[in-house]
């Protein structure tokens, strides 16, 4: 898809060394999308098949996951995490949540102070319920923490890959990481809104998945329009409710990383997590789906810290809870939905006045 110079247009005329740790359909996109910027940009992968057509100039692009989409020039990969390091100012963090622990253990002892890292990664670790936020203060050095910024907002992969418009936040507690980081990946194509929410930004763009996959088992048992409508809003009142209790401002699950990626997840063809679900509706076992599933759905995963994080918050999360026995009990989802139907009447407002 060819576009215009003022389409290519960015807001500084800075450009810098970004390093993308992860060689998914994400990262790669991502990878993409800074290329064409202006910046350096040097993926690190463990696929050794990600690398080599990556650097192919015959090939150019992430066969494995993000096939039909050449990377530009301006876009290498590696499998040297030492060379990754060496190379980068920025880093675009991009691994699934159970792996970001050893894999920035892996890197922490060669970062320098300058280096900044923009967590791009959604999800809740099983074992600890901690978000990514929480696995990086643990396992960084306290002087890195000031260097952190958190990327989230409604935007599948391939899109971005193709420069479709898109609008992401990026959260961090230093206002000056989170403007930088603003500054260098915004685009007329690709624009970015900054928050110092940093809890809300993570919690929205995790627990989105969990939903996703209620909305595709709906979607897989023929439920409706109205019934994809209800899950998103009262579904999107848990998430609230639960990033409320973990020091979320409530306004930020109305933005980008709550209402904008819970209903992109939802409904758009292209989200795993939602194909899943609609897999499961239709009948098939989530062993037999996972099998086939070259990159990993996030939601099943955090299905369980959901429901967990619930009951240990004392949170009332009845969509959060049915999902959750359902990919991990095997309820029927039937039986399920008449049950968060039928309960008790209650008002629509938590704190509306009886």
């Amino acid at each position: 898809m060819a576009h215009t110079q003022e389409q290519r247009r960015t807001f500084t005329d800075e450009t810098t060394s970004v390093g993308v740790v992860g060689g998914g359909a994400w990262g790669t996109a991502l990878g993409m999308h800074c290329a064409r910027m202006g910046h350096s940009v040097l993926i690190w992968a463990r696929e050794e098949e990600v690398v080599r057509d990556i650097n192919n100039p015959e090939v150019q692009e992430n066969t494995v996951y993000l096939p039909g989409h050449r990377v530009p020039d301006g876009l290498k990969a590696t499998g040297s995490m030492d060379e990754l390091v060496a190379h980068s100012s920025v880093f675009l963090m991009v691994v699934p949540t159970p792996f970001v622990a050893a894999t920035v253990s892996s890197m922490k002892d060669k970062l320098k102070p300058h280096q900044i890292m923009v967590s791009c990664t959604k999800g809740i670790l099983n074992d600890t319920l901690e978000t990514t936020n929480q696995i990086l203060q643990r396992v960084l050095p306290p002087p890195m923490h000031a260097q952190l910024a958190y990327l989230s907002g409604p935007s599948f992969a391939a899109e971005v890959a193709r420069e479709q418009p898109t609008a992401v936040t990026v959260a961090s507690t230093d206002g000056q990481v989170a403007q930088r980081i603003q500054t260098l990946l915004s685009t007329p194509r690709f624009r970015c809104y900054r928050t110092n929410d940093v809890e809300g930004v993570e919690l929205g763009g995790a627990l989105k998945n969990v939903l996703a996959i209620a909305c595709g088992i709906a979607d897989g048992l023929g439920f409706g329009h109205n019934g994809r409508a209800a899950l998103i809003t009262r579904g999107l009142s848990e998430v609230t409710r639960l990033a409320v209790a973990l020091g979320a401002h409530p306004l930020t699950m109305g933005g980008l990383a709550g209402m904008g990626d819970l209903v992109l997840t939802c409904t758009g063809d292209l989200s795993r997590n939602r194909t899943v679900g609609v897999r499961l509706g239709k009948g098939e076992s989530l062993a037999d789906i996972t099998q086939g599933m070259k990159a990993v759905a996030e939601g099943i995963l955090t299905s369980r810290a959901a429901h967990d994080l619930a009951a240990k918050l004392h949170v009332e999360a009845p969509i959060i809870d049915g999902i959750f026995r359902v990919i991990h009990e095997g309820a029927d989802p039937v039986a399920v939905v008449t049950e968060v139907m039928s309960r008790g009447l209650r008002t629509e407002v938590d704190d509306e006045v009886t």
